[in-house]
């Protein structure tokens, strides 16, 4: 393949174009920098201007990917919910359409075994991003004396494992998942009997 005309300043995000084509494609290990540089469009030499190898560059998705999820949960969670309830479920549903319109991201983000703490940065945008859940969690939560109220960081982790669940089973078309409900319904249905469970919204509600 022809080098494109890369200048200096879009060399690296043509770089991480390529590393989220080839993970949608294959999978976090499934390709080399070599290829990667291949669907750039440039020299596997260019890649070691600005990754040392393929893991820093999945990493730099997925901070990249965090960045952006964290606007849009933040988004879900603020735009205008009528209650703590309806709040937390936007952040449920944002989710889930994260993972379906952005799947390189998702997997370099929550699939790849990068860690948040690689680097500070990346960290910090997770943090962010995660910490949207948990903020909801905790609004849903007031109502519940605080001697009783189970720890927002607990019931948002188990949201999040059930998202990520959702996501996988019927959210990315895999093979042989295929379920007679919507993505969107299974996870509201099962926010809401969890929910109920917790004592976190009445059973009538």
């Amino acid at each position: 393949m022809a080098k494109r005309g890369y200048h200096h300043g879009n060399l690296r995000e043509a770089l991480i174009k390529g590393c989220l084509t080839l993970i949608e494609k294959r999978g976090p290990t499934g390709f080399t920098l070599s290829e990667a540089a291949r669907e750039a469009g440039v020299t596997p030499a260019a890649v070691y201007r600005h990754f040392e190898g393929r893991e820093d560059l999945i990493a730099a998705a997925a901070l990249q990917g965090y960045e952006m999820f964290g606007d849009l949960m933040e988004h879900a969670y603020g735009d205008g919910q009528p209650s703590a309830l309806a709040a937390f479920e936007a952040t449920g549903r944002a989710y889930l359409a994260f993972a379906r319109k952005f799947p390189g991201y998702y997997i370099a983000m929550f699939e790849s075994g990068i860690s948040i703490n690689r680097s500070p940065e990346l960290n910090k945008v997770a943090t962010r991003a995660m910490g949207v859940l948990e903020k909801a969690a905790t609004e849903l939560s007031q109502h519940i004396p605080a001697e009783k109220r189970p720890p927002p960081q607990m019931f948002s982790a188990h949201i999040w494992a059930m998202s990520h669940g959702v996501v996988e089973l019927f959210a990315r078309s895999n093979p042989g998942t295929q379920s007679p409900f919507p993505p969107e319904d299974l996870l509201e249905s099962g926010i809401g009997i969890y929910l109920r469970g917790l004592g976190l919204i009445p059973q009538d509600e």
